[in-house]
């Protein structure tokens, strides 16, 4: 039996740099004080031997655990069938792996999973805590401030008081929602609806916001309430073919509504563009692919909002707390034309 390996120690890093262990503590654990010669003996070091750092014991040096919390306040079955979310996640842990932290995914389907979270915020497992999907109704954000971790939202939260300073990463949904609306408009289309996202989110009431802004009081039987999947889509646009037969143009939520309604527009008989032009929002191509015809949408860049959903977590991490609060971003969105409107 072959003898077990042991693991180079901080006092063999020190002994090869020739310092002390506490000056190869600091180099290891990103302290200041240290002259730069020094500092390039310890990493070197570091490197001949193959130390790898104790986390645990780092973190008592550091107070930081180089790990941040990804809560998506959403089922399983949402989550691993949209590819918002994919497309969500690879752009926070490229940003994370850049900066060597890990990612921990923390879901919520019900009222015990939010006690969980909290509880696991709360307990001093991760540095903060990024959070997307959120619903008006959700206890979330007041169970995370009571954790007291920085904490970044994907998507501007929908508090109406105006009493949280929250830092969140969105795009120009209504602007975004007016784009399309107009386009269809410009197309020659009169009986445009609109097929919503779930109303209790703020990019799906954004979107309904900027389909008005260009529709001004149009007829209500043109807006159906969904949830922002494929099913949805296809009940929605059902029930707008019964209510409003002569309905010719379609502004859907999201790309995974969109799909639905292109279903439902082929077994009736409806040929889109000619009958019914269609517009999607997200630009997510695993499902802008699956479309016949391809589907004209609005493009935001998710896995940018990602990325910068982490970014600004880590700038509050590294700044201390001295340093200003991050501001909020919003990113612009453009309309893909393609062969569907």
């Amino acid at each position: 039996m072959s003898e077990a390996v042991s693991r180079p120690t901080l006092e063999a890093v020190a002994a090869r740099a020739g310092v002390s262990r506490a000056t190869a503590s600091r180099v290891v654990n990103g302290g200041d004080g240290v002259r730069e010669p020094l500092v390039v003996r310890v990493r070197q070091a570091v490197a001949e031997l193959g130390y790898v750092p104790n986390q645990a014991a780092r973190s008592l040096v550091t107070r930081r655990h180089d790990a941040v919390a990804v809560v998506i306040a959403e089922p399983e079955t949402r989550i691993f069938t949209d590819p918002f979310f994919a497309l969500q996640l690879r752009g926070i842990s490229k940003e994370l792996t850049a900066h060597d932290n890990q990612l921990v995914l923390l879901l919520t389907e019900g009222r015990d999973d939010h006690a969980r979270v909290a509880r696991y915020l709360a307990g001093g497992h991760v540095d903060g805590a990024l959070v997307f999907s959120l619903h008006l109704d959700d206890p979330l954000p007041g169970l995370i401030e009571g954790a007291k971790i920085p904490t970044v939202f994907g998507g501007r939260p929908g508090w109406s008081d105006g009493s949280k300073d929250a830092v969140y990463v969105d795009c120009d949904n209504r602007g975004g929602a007016r784009d399309a609306v107009r386009h269809l408009a410009g197309l020659g289309r009169t009986r445009i609806a609109h097929i919503t996202g779930p109303l209790d989110q703020t990019s799906a009431a954004d979107r309904l916001d900027g389909y008005r802004d260009v529709m001004g009081e149009a007829d209500p039987r043109l807006i159906v309430a969904s949830d922002f999947t494929p099913a949805g889509g296809e009940r929605a646009m059902a029930e707008l073919l019964d209510r409003c037969p002569d309905v010719d143009g379609v502004f859907a939520a999201n790309d995974l509504t969109a799909l639905g309604a292109l279903r439902v527009l082929r077994e009736r008989g409806r040929r889109v563009p000619e009958d019914v032009a269609v517009i999607g929002f997200d630009d997510v191509l695993p499902v802008t692919e699956q479309t016949g015809p391809s589907l004209t949408t609005v493009r935001q860049d998710i896995e940018e909002m990602g990325r910068l959903m982490a970014r600004l977590l880590l700038r509050t991490l590294t700044g201390g707390a001295s340093a200003p609060a991050p501001s909020s971003v919003v990113l612009p969105t453009t309309l893909v034309r393609r062969a569907s409107a």
